[in-house]
């Protein structure tokens, strides 16, 4: 199969769950035909209404698509739908391209590649991110492992639901990036979690902090907005990005020790953001800075999580009494 008649290529989709189902929704207009299949006859019935071709098992799928597109739910059913009685690799014939858009093992993902190899099927891992509202509006990113004749393959019909396509390499590759990306995402639900603590000690309104995040971060890209260098190794002297990001870490060594004061004054345990205080440097590149050194035990015990660092330790007003003693 290669890039030019991929869109001539019947699209089969597995799954039409809250993700598949406005995923395989964009698809509906696709040149080649879309073929559906899921074991809910009512997660079928609008596709068929509107057009598409419905199949009773992976297998009859198969036999009729050269890209298949499976969004199940982890790694058990994605090896029943291609292994299984019935699965896709009994009937795909070779040259048919696999997409795994599931978030699964990435050594799972290895392996189905080689079980579809065997039947001359070639495997990509696609898992994505956006959510069902990236989904619904074609927006979604995919980061896919796989060859380069497999990615090209897919290029096409994934331009339906997505605007970013990014090939991170081999399969299993696109799976790694996935999870490096969900790592993100659930830490900083953790630390969102902690920062209502510290708002409702401090006698906030919750949700009013709520929207002043959701609009600050829309403005800004969050976290995403420094994540541009090509390597995570300590920036040298004469480097573009020094200057930018020793000052990303000054503001936020700043901000995070008035928060942990905030939160030694209101009671409010603050783990994430004493370590935060202690790794922000180091991991941006540019090593501590002075409030984060100041504090006893920098970069030891905070780095095996003891906690919160101790009140007036590696804070604003710790630097300045010791500026001051050093002034006398």
């Amino acid at each position: 199969m290669t890039a030019e008649t991929t869109g001539g290529t019947r699209v089969g989709f597995i799954g039409l769950g809250d993700m598949g189902a406005p995923m395989a929704k964009k698809l509906l207009d696709w040149s080649g035909g879309l073929t559906v299949c899921d074991t809910r006859p009512e997660a079928v019935e609008p596709f068929t209404a509107a057009g598409a071709q419905a199949a009773g098992s992976a297998a009859e799928l198969a036999a009729k698509c050269g890209v298949i597109c499976i969004a199940v739910v982890n790694d058990r059913q994605v090896r029943a739908v291609l292994t299984g009685e019935n699965g896709v690799l009994s009937t795909a014939a070779p040259g048919t391209v696999v997409a795994v858009h599931s978030t699964i093992g990435d050594e799972s993902a290895v392996e189905f590649a080689r079980l579809c190899a065997e039947r001359g099927v070639e495997l990509v891992d696609a898992p994505i991110s956006g959510g069902a509202a990236g989904a619904n509006s074609g927006r979604l990113a995919v980061m896919i492992g796989g060859s380069e004749s497999a990615v090209a393959a897919v290029r096409a019909p994934f331009a339906c639901f997505s605007d970013l396509v990014v090939h991170a390499g081999a399969v299993g590759a696109g799976t790694r990036m996935k999870l490096a990306r969900n790592l993100l995402h659930f830490i900083s639900f953790t630390a969102a979690t902690e920062s209502q603590r510290l708002a409702e000690a401090a006698g906030l309104d919750i949700t009013a902090l709520g929207k002043v995040v959701r609009h600050s971060d829309a403005v800004t890209g969050g976290a995403g907005s420094i994540m541009l260098r090509d390597t995570t190794a300590p920036i040298e002297d004469g480097d573009f990005w020094l200057p930018i990001l020793t000052h990303v870490r000054e503001l936020g060594e700043k901000d995070l020790s008035l928060a942990l004061e905030l939160g030694d004054r209101v009671g409010a345990q603050l783990p994430l953001a004493a370590l935060a205080l202690d790794r922000l440097g180091d991991g941006l590149g540019v090593g501590q800075g002075e409030i984060s050194a100041a504090r006893p035990g920098a970069g030891s015990a905070q780095r095996d999580g003891d906690g919160p660092a101790a009140a007036g330790h590696g804070t604003i007003a710790a630097v300045t009494r010791d500026d001051s003693k050093e002034s006398e």
